[in-house]
């Protein structure tokens, strides 16, 4: 009987034995067939644009098709959803972004979320973003601006891309950190919030770098300060907001997820491939003509930034009383 049951256990332990060596296999193997990236803004947006440039390293690298497919809509949960109950193979992947972060806090109650149901994978990029005036408006600095704003309590217009998008909360936490009053005016993109910048309708806005600096370049717009926490090399005289506002920070960076439960095995080596791509300096040449900044990383390292900035944007957010519809 004894030995019926050593029999029986060591058949069970070497039956394990294969499971196991062909998981491993599995991993060193992968991948074998083309790899899917979700991307949550349309073809033709810098983000898609920039996965676009890396996806098609990455597939050199990887010696697999790197598909792009975009999945707009619900302001970024449509791809986030789509990629949270995809197989956690490695072979479906999530474009995170900035927003993906700030919607923890606007839609509470939506069955996905990207701290709960997207593996960090890699950091790609960093979008500076810079705070705009009018040429004719009466200040010309940060410390003008506050001043003058808490001289005209509520008379100031903020205009942004849309309520909720990173661009309004920019503001917002400005508005938190530095105890001014603005109203804010949404606009439907960046050409209409910049006509009405250029028009006077809003006083001042937050927008991507990239976007604005033809007009700051051409003079028709004034760059006040960029908001990420050090200059920027294409404005290296514009100082940033945290030179005024110590801890302000804003930036719409970009990384890769992959659904809950996607093997280690698989993570650490896109985390490694994807490294190696942003680390080429003719990606980075490329990427900085689309007016960002390489932001390179361990999988801990985009977790890491994905939990600061969740609990940053939930502040924000509760600041200025916002709920998505």
């Amino acid at each position: 009987m004894m030995l019926a049951r050593r029999a029986f256990f060591g058949l069970a332990a070497g039956a394990a034995v294969p499971r196991l060596t062909a998981g491993a296999v599995r991993a060193q193997g992968y991948p074998t067939r083309p790899i899917v990236l979700v991307m949550h803004l349309p073809g033709g947006s810098a983000p898609d644009t920039i996965a676009r440039l890396i996806g098609q390293s990455l597939s050199e690298r990887l010696g697999t098709p790197v598909v792009i497919e975009n999945r707009p809509g619900g302001g970024g949960n449509v791809a986030l959803e789509a990629v949270a109950r995809a197989l956690p193979d490695g072979y479906t992947l999530l474009g995170v972004a900035a927003l993906h972060c700030v919607n923890v806090a606007l839609n509470e109650k939506a069955k996905f979320n990207v701290v709960r149901d997207i593996t960090p994978v890699a950091t790609l990029i960093d979008v500076p973003f810079v705070m705009l005036a009018s040429p004719s408006a009466p200040f010309t600095t940060i410390p003008e601006f506050i001043s003058y704003a808490k001289a005209h309590p509520g008379k100031i217009n903020m205009g942004s891309l849309g309520t909720g998008n990173l661009t309004h909360l920019a503001g917002e936490l400005f508005k938190m950190m530095a105890k001014v009053d603005m109203m804010h005016v949404p606009y439907r993109g960046a050409v209409q919030a910049q006509a009405g910048l250029l028009s006077g309708d809003v006083q001042v806005t937050f927008d991507a770098l990239i976007a604005a600096l033809p007009q700051i370049q051409s003079g028709r717009l004034r760059a006040l300060a960029v908001t990420t926490p050090k200059r920027v090399t294409a404005l290296p005289d514009i100082p940033s907001v945290s030179e005024y506002l110590p801890g302000y920070a804003v930036s719409g960076w970009l990384g890769i997820g992959a659904p809950r439960g996607t093997p280690n095995a698989v993570i650490t080596r896109l985390n490694k491939e994807i490294n190696a791509v942003i680390a080429d300096p003719k990606v980075q040449a490329r990427l900085a003509k689309l007016g960002s900044q390489v932001l390179s990383g361990t999988p801990a390292d985009f977790g890491n930034l994905i939990t600061t900035e969740t609990r940053k944007w939930a502040k924000v957010v509760k600041f200025a009383g916002l709920k998505q519809d």
